[in-house]
C-alpha cells in the first residue's frame, strides 16, 4: 500500500509494518510450526530425553527469532522517525536557518554522499562523509537531557566553591593562581614552536616530495626499475616518520617540558602521523592504478590532489583522506566560542577533579601506600573521579574542540562519536567511543590487514587494530609521563579485547551495567596506579644509575624512602 497524502500534497511515508518484517516473521513462523509438528509425530518414537531436547531446541530458536524481530522492528521505528523528523525540520526550518542547535544542512550537489553500502565484490565499504550533527547536539536540544549538562555545570560550580573554601578556612587566603594548571603547560611557546615545525614539516617536505614521486613516475629510471623505484621512495617516506617521531622527543627531552606541555605535542604529532598516513595511502594508490590514455590532455595528467584539498585535511577534524567533504554554507562564530569557552571550563574541571580527589591523597607517597590494602581502597576511592575526568575529557575533546574546529572550517560531518555510553558490548563501544580514530584503524589497518590475510583471518585483523591502538595510547602516556609504565597498554590489548569476546553480540540492558561497572573500575585502577607512580618518582630515588632502567622500571614497587626524602 502506497504512503498516504499530507495536507500540504506531500507523500506521507508509512512506518514499518507489513513489509519485510511481516515477510521474515510469517517465514519463521512457519519454520517453527513444521518443527512443532515433526516433535508431536515422532513422540511416540522417540524416548522422554530426546522430546526434552527437541523442546528445549524449539524453545531456544523461538527465543532468538524473537529478539531478532524485536531487534529490527526498533532498528526500522527508528529509521523511520528520524525519517520523519528530518522531513518536518526541513519543511519548517528555511535552509538558511543557522540556530544555535542545528550546523546548515546546506551542501552542493558533489558533496551530498550516499549512505555506505557493501559492494559486490565482498571489499568491506569505505567511509561515507555526510551532512549531520554530534550526538550530544541533537540530544542537548531535549529539555530532560539538557538538564544532565546543567547538573555537571552546578558540580563545576560546587568544586569551586569547595576549593575556594578550603584555601579561605585552611589557609586564610584564597588562591587563585591555578599553579597546578600553570605548571601542566609550562613553556607554552615552546610547544608553539614545535607544533609550527611538526605542520611545516608535512606542508613543506611530505607533499612536495609525494607530487615528486607521482610526476616522475614516467621518467627513465622508473619505467626501467619501477620496483626499486618506488622502494626508494617508499623508504624515504619511512625516514620521515621516524625523523618526525625523534624530532619532537628531543624538544621534549632537551627542555624538560611538563605534563600537559607534553601530552599537547605527543596526541599532535600521532594526529600528524596518521594524517601523513593516510594522505599518502589514499593517493599513492591511485597513481599506482594510473594509466595515461591517448588522447585528451585531461586523461593522461597524473592524480595528484590540489594542494588547498591537502592544507584544507590537515586541519580538518577528520583522520581520513577525500578531496572533498560536505560542507555548511557558513561559520557561527558564537557556536565555535561557545564550545572553545567549554573546552577552558573542562580545563577547570579536571583542574578540581585532581587537585580535590588525586593530589592530597598521593602526594606523600610512601611505601606504606604500596600493601593490597591501600591499593584497594585506593582504587575504589578513585573510581568517581577518574570516570568524572574521562567524561570531562571525552566533552573537551571529541565534543567541544572537534565541533569548534569543524565550524570554523564549515566542516558537514560532525558525527566524531555515538552513543557510546548506550553500548551493551565492548565492541560496540570501541567503534563509538571516538569514531575519528576508529575511522582511521577501520580504513587504514583494517581494511588492509583484511585484504592481505582474508576473511577468514578477521580475527588477525582486528589484533592488529587493537594492538597499534594500545601502542600509540601507551607511546602518549609515557612520553607524558617520562616513564613506561604499561598499565593502559595490559588493560587495552588484554582484558579490553577479550571483553570484546565475552560480550560479543550481547543485547541485554544489563550488559550495559557489566560495560559501566569495568569502565569505573577501570579509571579507578589507572588513576591509583599512575598516581602512586607519579609521587613514588617525586619522593622516592631512582631504582638505578642507568636513566633507561630506571624509566622502565615502577619506582612503586621498589620505594626506598629516604629520611629527608619526604617534605
Amino acid at each position: 500500500m502506497d504512503g498516504a497524502v499530507d495536507a500540504h500534497g506531500k507523500k506521507r511515508q508509512d512506518p514499518p509494518s507489513a513489509g519485510s518484517n511481516g515477510v521474515s516473521f510469517s517465514n519463521n513462523l512457519n519454520s517453527l510450526a513444521a518443527e512443532g509438528a515433526v516433535a508431536s509425530h515422532t513422540n511416540g518414537a522417540m524416548g522422554s530425553i530426546q522430546k526434552k531436547l527437541e523442546l528445549s531446541r524449539l524453545r531456544e530458536k523461538i527465543h532468538h527469532t524473537r529478539n531478532d524481530l524485536l531487534h529490527d522492528l526498533n532498528r526500522n521505528v527508528d529509521d523511520f522517525v528520524q525519517d520523519v523528523l528530518s522531513q518536518v525540520e526541513q519543511s519548517i526550518a528555511p535552509p538558511s536557518d543557522l540556530s544555535w542547535s542545528s550546523p546548515a544542512r546546506e551542501t552542493s550537489s558533489e558533496q551530498t554522499l550516499p549512505e555506505p553500502s557493501r559492494p559486490k565484490d565482498g571489499s568491506l565499504p569505505d567511509k561515507v562523509f555526510v551532512c549531520r550533527n554530534s550526538v550530544l547536539t541533537d540530544l542537548f536540544e531535549i529539555d530532560h537531557i539538557r538538564t544532565i549538562y546543567n547538573i555537571f555545570s552546578a558540580i563545576l560550580i560546587v568544586f569551586a566553591m569547595n576549593t575556594l573554601l578550603h584555601d579561605l578556612m585552611e589557609y586564610g587566603r584564597i588562591d587563585l593562581k591555578f599553579e597546578l594548571i600553570r605548571w601542566a603547560f609550562g613553556h607554552f611557546p615552546i610547544v608553539m614552536s614545535t607544533w609550527v615545525c611538526m605542520k611545516l614539516s608535512t606542508v613543506l617536505i611530505l607533499y612536495p616530495a609525494f607530487c615528486r614521486w607521482a610526476t616522475q613516475r614516467s621518467g627513465w629510471f622508473a619505467r626501467s626499475s619501477p620496483r626499486v623505484y618506488n622502494l626508494s621512495w617508499t623508504f624515504a617516506y619511512v625516514m620521515f616518520q621516524v625523523a618526525f617521531l625523534i624530532f619532537p622527543l628531543r624538544v621534549i627531552s632537551i627542555y624538560h617540558l611538563p605534563l600537559a606541555s607534553t601530552l599537547a605535542i605527543t596526541m599532535e604529532q600521532a594526529r600528524l602521523i596518521m594524517k601523513a598516513h593516510a594522505f599518502v595511502r589514499e593517493n599513492a594508490t591511485k597513481v599506482l592504478h594510473f594509466k595515461p590514455k591517448s588522447g585528451g590532455r585531461e586523461s593522461s595528467e597524473v592524480p595528484i590532489p590540489a594542494f588547498s584539498h591537502y592544507l584544507y585535511f590537515l586541519f580538518a577534524p577528520t583522520l581520513v583522506y577525500r578531496d572533498s567533504y560536505p560542507r555548511s554554507p557558513a561559520c557561527r562564530w558564537d557556536y565555535v566560542f561557545t564550545n572553545l569557552a567549554q573546552v577552558v571550563a573542562c580545563l577547570l574541571y579536571t583542574y578540581y577533579i585532581f587537585i580535590r580527589f588525586c593530589v592530597p591523597v598521593f602526594k606523600n607517597f610512601t611505601e606504606d601506600h604500596v600493601t593490597s590494602k591501600r591499593i584497594i581502597l585506593s582504587v575504589f576511592s578513585c573510581m568517581l573521579p577518574g570516570t568524572l575526568a574521562l567524561f570531562v575529557g571525552f566533552f573537551a575533546i571529541l565534543h567541544s574542540w572537534l565541533n569548534a574546529f569543524a565550524e570554523m572550517l564549515r566542516f558537514g560531518d560532525r558525527l566524531f562519536y555515538k552513543d557510546w555510553w548506550n553500548s551493551t558490548s565492548f565492541a560496540n563501544y570501541y567503534r563509538t567511543w571516538n569514531v575519528v580514530v576508529h575511522d582511521w584503524l577501520y580504513t587504514y589497518v583494517y581494511k588492509d590487514v583484511y585484504w592481505l590475510l582474508g576473511r577468514e583471518q578477521r580475527s588477525v585483523a582486528m589484533f592488529t587494530v587493537f594492538l597499534i591502538s594500545a601502542m600509540f595510547h601507551e607511546y602518549i602516556l609515557a612520553v607524558s609521563f617520562g616513564f613506561c609504565y604499561p598499565v593502559l597498554f595490559i588493560m587495552f590489548a588484554g582484558g579490553g579485547f577479550s571483553f570484546i569476546f565475552l560480550t560479543n553480540k550481547r543485547k541485554q540492558r544489563t550488559w550495559n551495567i557489566f560495560m559501566w561497572v569495568s569502565l569505573f573500575t577501570g579509571n579507578g585502577i589507572l588513576m591509583t596506579l599512575y598516581s602512586m607512580e607519579w609521587y613514588a618518582r617525586e619522593n622516592c630515588p631512582p631504582f638505578s644509575d642507568s636513566r633507561i632502567v630506571d624509566y622502565f622500571v615502577p619506582r612503586s614497587w621498589i620505594c626506598r624512602i629516604l629520611p629527608d626524602a619526604l617534605p
